[in-house]
């Protein structure tokens, strides 16, 4: 059976090009190596309770907000979802206390402005510049905005550490800018403006976190691709795409079938895309090496905490704890855990003011992992071991900072880290934030969906940006790229 599309990999991307694909009515099957969909909105489960890894909250999903229009469209706003405090993060840094509040992005500078009234008007122009970034979204969308690109905006090219710098003398308030750091890689010598503003920008319209864990956003997914009469088939380990005439014309699984399409999607990281044209006559060995020389983001590792009956009562925030005093050097060169995100499930019964969950993220790079690169799940050692529980330990005791005697009040414990992610999601290095985006050299490292042969495209984290906003984004582009931008943008954007 020849498909319309197929699409490799069922995270986040292929199953929003799939949702839209499939009910655009093109006959659409996902191939997903795993044997449950998701990657990193893959949840597991531990003595009858669910566990995320990644995916903790999201920002922009009121009317006229920069997801609405998307999960709206994709069935996702019928979630239950849970709408944050008005200060939705909250950052302990250097002693004090900080807070971000929603309402939007003047809101956010004039709590802000209470705290530092000196910043005021540099607080306001960069109010103004996420403003901005949110209505220019999906200009590369807009039939009357004519051919500009997403990346045309004047700070594609410029450093988000060197704009904070440039336009703020307080150097308590850079670091509090950079105080949400978990949300993307706070690296002074390459992180863009435009991936910085973005990434904070939603937030500060709204936050919201969900009653349950990312497994509903994967099925109301596979539900919609179901529903328009595609497939989603897990355990389908894609090897090979197979190049005639200059055309994708199949892909070869693992177990030596071939299923064939008219178009091919990867939603995996680009350099195994790269790796599956093991003879091509149009992609280039200088494409190939520029793939192989990007580099990837750090990873996350992931303390998941089950805490006894009512020990803890549900708070309606996240919390940002640091024992040093410089976020922007996370993660630490010496392998400290330098800082923590605390977030807190949300009890299953809205009427349970009790929390049984609080998850505990920091940064983690990949040379910390490096020992154990040729290991597999559950047999990595005891050293593995000990490093993980050395983590979970310093994760605690910081998160302590703001949630006192923690530690006792913790019946179980689990731990992933970059290892955990590279395994079951399949991202080199475990990279939570995909390939790493770098201000001086936009163009080379701003993938866009297409690829060397024609009916191949790309989707997912690594290409315009990361995280749920930022890889939603980037799959209304790839649809684009295949229905073109008038019919997303008057069937999605318009809702019409």
């Amino acid at each position: 059976m020849k498909h319309d599309v197929i699409i490799i990999g069922a995270g986040l991307g292929g199953l929003v090009c799939g949702s839209i694909l499939s009910r655009a009515g093109l006959d659409v099957l996902v191939l997903e190596r795993e044997a449950q969909p998701g990657g990193c909105l893959q949840s597991y489960r531990r003595h009858g309770l669910s566990y995320d890894t990644g995916f903790h909250y999201v920002g922009g999903l009121d009317e006229g907000q920069s997801l609405h229009a998307a999960f709206s469209y994709l069935g996702l706003l019928r979630l239950p979802w849970h709408r944050l405090d008005t200060a939705f993060d909250r950052i302990r840094l250097q002693g004090r206390d900080f807070a971000f509040v929603q309402g939007g992005s003047r809101a956010f500078a004039d709590a802000l402005a209470e705290v530092f009234p000196g910043e005021r008007d540099a607080l306001q122009r960069y109010a103004a510049l996420m403003e901005e970034a949110t209505l220019r979204q999906y200009d590369g969308l807009n039939p009357g905005k004519g051919p500009e690109d997403v990346l045309a905006a004047a700070y594609s090219d410029t450093g988000a550490w060197s704009y904070i710098e440039d336009n703020f003398r307080d150097p308590l308030l850079r670091q509090v800018l950079g105080g949400n750091a978990l949300r993307m890689e706070l690296r002074r010598e390459s992180l863009p403006l435009f991936s910085f503003v973005h990434c904070n920008a939603g937030y500060t319209e709204s936050s919201w976190r969900l009653r349950g864990d990312g497994s509903l956003i994967v099925g109301t997914l596979c539900e919609n691709i179901r529903s328009y009469g595609g497939n989603v088939r897990c355990r389908a380990e894609v090897c090979e795409l197979i190049e005639k005439d200059g055309r994708i014309v199949a892909v070869r699984c693992s177990d030596g079938e071939n299923c064939e399409a008219r178009t091919f999607i990867s939603s995996v990281h680009p350099s195994i895309t790269c790796g599956w044209l093991k003879e091509s006559r149009v992609v280039k060995k200088v494409w190939r090496r520029r793939m192989a020389g990007l580099e990837n983001t750090s990873g996350i590792c992931t303390v998941s905490l089950r805490l006894r009956p009512q020990a803890l009562e549900y708070f309606n925030c996240n919390h940002y704890v640091y024992n040093c005093p410089d976020v922007w050097s996370l993660p630490l060169s010496e392998g400290r855990v330098g800082g923590v995100l605390v977030s807190c499930r949300l009890p299953e019964d809205p009427a349970d003011r009790y929390a049984r969950q609080v998850d505990l993220l920091t940064p983690m790079s990949w040379e910390q992992c490096r020992p154990w690169a040729d290991t597999v799940v559950g047999h990595r050692g005891e050293d593995y071991l000990a490093l993980k529980g050395r983590l979970a330990d310093e994760c605690i005791a910081l998160a302590e900072q703001s949630l006192p005697g923690l530690g006792r009040m913790v019946e179980e414990c689990y731990v992933s880290t970059p290892l955990t992610w590279r395994d079951y999601t399949s991202t080199p290095e475990g990279s939570a934030y995909g390939m790493r985006k770098d201000y001086r050299d936009p163009l080379l490292t701003f993938l866009t969906p297409r690829m060397p042969v024609p009916n191949l495209l790309l989707t997912g984290q690594s290409l315009l940006l990361h995280g749920v906003h930022g890889v939603t984004m980037t799959s209304l582009f790839t649809c684009a790229a295949l229905l073109g931008k008038d019919w997303v943008w008057q069937h999605i954007i318009r809702n019409k």
